[in-house]
């Protein structure tokens, strides 16, 4: 009688969703929505949904998305224990920064909220149309 050997378990594929969504405010409420329904069960979701949120704003605000007839993109990684949220904008005059906002400022804080609470982030792009992403990582059963 002879043993079959089964070859070693393969680590499953990255995952990855996009959707895209017209430029109104009201866009940041759906757009969560499709984060948090693909991430069910992760860990750290608060922190991905607050940066996903942040990056869908900071498109609707800052870029030509936010314009008549503009639009964002948003796509989710999951990569075993790494999640990337990425906002694909339509550009805009200036460059996406982390930077300390003054201590009574009413904006300002959303980039350097999410560098102190994911992994990395980043963007690249022009005026053109740029993406911005955060990855998180961490362990997760799921």
């Amino acid at each position: 009688m002879s043993l079959t050997t089964l070859p070693p378990a393969q680590p499953a594929p990255p995952l990855c969703w996009r959707r895209s969504f017209p430029g109104g405010p009201e866009q940041a409420r759906n757009a969560r929505r499709f984060v948090g329904c693909l991430l069910d069960g992760c860990p750290f979701l608060y922190d991905v949904l607050l940066a996903a949120d942040e990056l869908v704003v900071n498109a609707l605000r800052h870029t030509k998305s936010g314009q008549d007839g503009g639009s964002f993109t948003v796509q989710v990684v999951r990569d075993g224990g790494l999640v990337a949220v990425s906002v694909t904008d339509q550009g805009g005059p200036g460059e996406p920064a982390a930077l300390d906002a003054a201590e009574l400022a009413e904006s300002g804080r959303g980039l350097r909220t999410i560098s102190l609470t994911a992994a990395s982030w980043g963007w690249h792009g022009n005026g053109e149309g740029r993406t911005v992403t955060a990855v998180f990582a961490g362990e997760w059963d799921a």
